[in-house]
């Protein structure tokens, strides 16, 4: 819990005085969009692991 709550102390301050609001949202977009592609990327090769692929 406390690495989760130290995660999230991470992303606010890095979010905090950035500036222009408008700049300041699409960071936070472009943020979020990577942790989902990460996210999708990760249960690809879990399932391709899972699966028996064969990583030659």
């Amino acid at each position: 819990m406390k690495k989760l709550l130290l995660i999230k102390e991470i992303y606010l301050e890095g979010f905090r005085n950035l500036g222009h609001i408008l700049l300041e949202k699409y960071f936070k977009a472009f943020s979020w969009f990577c942790f989902i592609m990460f996210f999708i990327v990760l249960y690809a090769f879990v399932y391709r692991i899972a699966t028996g692929f064969a990583f030659d």
